[in-house]
């Protein structure tokens, strides 16, 4: 238990030997010599009617003198056994303890409540090595090699580079704290890297004496923030999670922006590559701060990011991913020394990278998609990423699509007249009653909302400073249902007699949605703004409709957010915007960074990596610049929530007003000219 594997075996079988024979992965690193301590197990007692046996400590032997040693010098909690050395003696139910790593660290942030099974690409291995001898003139790395082939299998080992020289030195050296395994033996722990089964595996470092922890890193390098996971290896457990500011977006706020800037700045690569590799070094030192770990004992790194992040990280000069065709200078998974591309890390760590799906979706996307699994079910998945270029892959068992889309950086709060980052005192949540059309917000750092007693007092503090990109959906949504403007998404400069909130602006008209205090800004939502949004969304549906028409389909089963800013995307208002297609509002949800999650599952389990190098090179990729429809569904797309496809299911939640455009005006920004703007939007494409 907990995995409810079941077998037979002869009495007197080791359970550590039952439990791997089953596929149950319990670790071990001292070759069963029950020093290590890592292969706790506790006995389930009773009678198990659904498994019929009863299982008792008297079926299990009693305890020998290495388990007695054991507990006398490291301690063992009451109930608990070494696997290594306990045998089957009878029926028994045997529970693994996730808290079995002995001397783990405190897990600080769960990553994600789901359970990996683990096979990781590390090992570690404790051996004893026989002494030189006069007469075997055997080098002291090729005994080692065979201590390693005798008690753990390993063959054909590879030696990374850097150790040669130290082996010697390394065998020699004796540690008083360990007296058990150095006296009078030359006891190393080897770490063994083996990713795939059918390469040969690679010796990493070693460590005199018996060592007791390897730990990894799971990265996600998005274009606006970098997030990190700190894992144990060898119990699967999430040690500590940070993210922090990609320093790239001094360089430019959008990814086609970073593109130009190589292009127009002859060392412009160089610098996006230091500085996203310094910003990864940072980031490393505050996980391992935050765990307690020493950042030379990380064996392995999992790293994903969109294309333009994946190329610049790994020093790729990204220019022709900003034109057609889009080419990636490579697409599938990549794997060598972190250390070469200056990664500290333990010098013989290595590094995996997920393969990118196309030109426009990357290695995140891949991550998502391994972690969320549309090609595991029968159910018709959509997956959006929602960023400056948003990346949908939509499908079942049967055929997975991918796409990109140029919705450009409005989401995220650039193109608003009010728009910002999330952050302290930015406008998160609104709601306008429909009645006297007066608007209700939250700001992040306050708890209340903006009509209740003492948010004026509490909101002193951060102020209110602007819109982020949730309440960005939520605002015109919210304009939307109140009537302020209408289906194609012009406000209505009649309600001006109605609501000082409608205020005259040029030609046009805003929505105002705070009037600022003495140093504030007035935050309003302009006619401007709307038309940014409906640009960005209308990419985001067309984009979607088309992979809906690739898999023949008029409605979707369930959908997920990915990314942070899917996070805290409201599903409904996602919805009455059009951002996303008719959908059963329970069947919408939010799941976080499910590319830093693909990435943490690649981490644990080798074998997630050839699941997602398989998944990749099936999943159809759908170039939305090359598609003649994508125009025609981009300019249905623009009106709210969509000028032709019907939204049911949202129907039976919202009320939603009937179907109605506005009439051309001199005064507005609607009619012909409006049709003429999408169309060149629409034309425009990715760039």
């Amino acid at each position: 238990m907990p995995s409810g594997k079941r077998g037979r075996f002869p009495v007197g079988t080791p359970v550590l030997d039952a439990a791997r024979s089953l596929g149950v992965y319990v670790e071990s690193v001292c070759g069963g010599r029950a020093t290590c301590g890592r292969c706790q197990i506790e006995v389930q007692e009773g009678n198990f009617a659904k498994h019929k046996i009863t299982s008792s400590n008297d079926h299990i032997s009693p305890k020998g003198p290495k388990e007695e040693r054991y507990e006398r010098v490291r301690g063992l909690p009451e109930g608990r056994r070494l696997s290594c050395s306990a045998t089957i003696q009878g029926d028994l139910v045997i529970d693994v303890p996730q808290d079995t790593v002995i001397n783990a660290q405190v897990v600080r942030k769960a990553a994600t409540d789901r359970h990996i099974e683990r096979n990781a690409a590390v090992q570690l291995c404790y051996v004893e090595v026989d002494q030189p001898d006069m007469h075997k003139p055997l080098g002291d790395l090729d005994r080692l090699k065979l201590a390693l082939e005798k008690e753990w299998g390993w063959k054909d080992l590879l030696v990374a580079p850097h150790l040669i020289a130290n082996v010697q030195k390394i065998l020699r050296t004796s540690l008083p704290d360990q007296p058990e395994v150095s006296e009078g033996k030359w006891g190393v722990t080897a770490a063994i890297h083996r990713d795939m089964d059918s390469s040969r595996p690679f010796i990493v470092a070693l460590y005199p004496g018996l060592k007791n922890e390897a730990y990894g890193i799971a990265c996600d390098i998005g274009s606006t923030t970098i997030a990190m996971h700190l894992v144990s290896l060898l119990s699967g457990r999430v040690i500590a999670s940070s993210g922090t500011s990609n320093p790239q977006i001094r360089f430019g706020e959008d990814l086609m922006s970073r593109v130009s800037y190589v292009m127009m700045n002859p060392d412009g690569r160089e610098a996006m590559t230091k500085a996203v590799r310094e910003a990864v070094n940072t980031l490393i030192g505050k996980v391992c701060a935050e765990g307690g770990v020493d950042r030379h004992d990380i064996f392995d790194c999992v790293f994903v990011g969109n294309p333009i992040m994946h190329h610049l990280f790994l020093g790729i000069d990204p220019t022709e991913l900003g034109q057609a065709p889009f080419a990636l200078a490579v697409s599938g998974a990549l794997q060598f020394w972190a250390h070469e591309i200056g990664i500290e890390v333990a010098q013989g760590a290595r590094l995996y990278m997920l393969p990118c799906i196309a030109g426009h979706v990357g290695a995140d996307a891949a991550g998502a998609t391994l972690s969320e699994g549309p090609y595991r079910q029968d159910r018709m998945m959509l997956l959006v990423d929602v960023g400056t270029n948003a990346e949908i892959v939509l499908g079942n068992r049967q055929r997975v699509v991918a796409a990109s889309s140029p919705t450009g950086p409005a989401f995220e709060g650039a193109e608003i007249s009010s728009g910002q980052r999330a952050a302290p005192g930015a406008i998160e949540r609104v709601r306008i009653d429909p009645d006297t059309l007066e608007p209700k917000y939250r700001i992040i750092g306050v708890d209340k909302w903006s009509d209740e007693p003492g948010f004026e007092d509490e909101s002193w503090t951060t102020g209110v400073t602007g819109i982020c990109g949730s309440a960005i959906i939520e605002v015109v949504a919210e304009m939307y249902l109140a009537g302020i403007i209408s289906e194609d998404g012009v406000v209505d400069g009649a309600l001006a007699a109605r609501s000082p909130r409608i205020v005259q602006n040029g030609r046009t008209w805003s929505y105002l949605l705070r009037e600022g205090r003495e140093g504030e800004p007035r935050i309003t939502v302009t006619q401007n703004d709307i038309r940014a949004i409906q640009l960005a969304k209308a990419a985001l549906y067309a984009g979607v409709k088309l992979l809906m028409e690739k898999q023949g389909v008029e409605t979707v089963d369930t959908i997920r957010f990915a990314g942070a800013f899917g996070s805290f995307i409201d599903p409904k208002y996602a919805m009455v915007l059009g951002l996303i297609p008719d959908c059963d509002l329970a069947e919408v949800k939010a799941v976080g960074n499910a590319a830093g999650t693909g990435a943490l599952m690649a981490l644990l389990n080798r074998d997630h990596r050839r699941e997602i190098e398989k998944e990749v090179a099936r999943i159809e990729k759908i170039e939305t610049a090359l598609e003649p429809h994508f125009q025609q569904l981009f300019i249905d797309a623009m009106a709210l929530p969509n000028k032709v496809d019907p939204f049911p299911k949202l129907s039976e939640q919202v009320k939603l007003p009937p179907r109605q455009m506005s009439e051309p005006n001199p005064g507005g920004d609607g009619g012909p000219r409006r049709r003429s703007r999408e169309e060149r939007a629409a034309r425009r494409g990715r760039g």
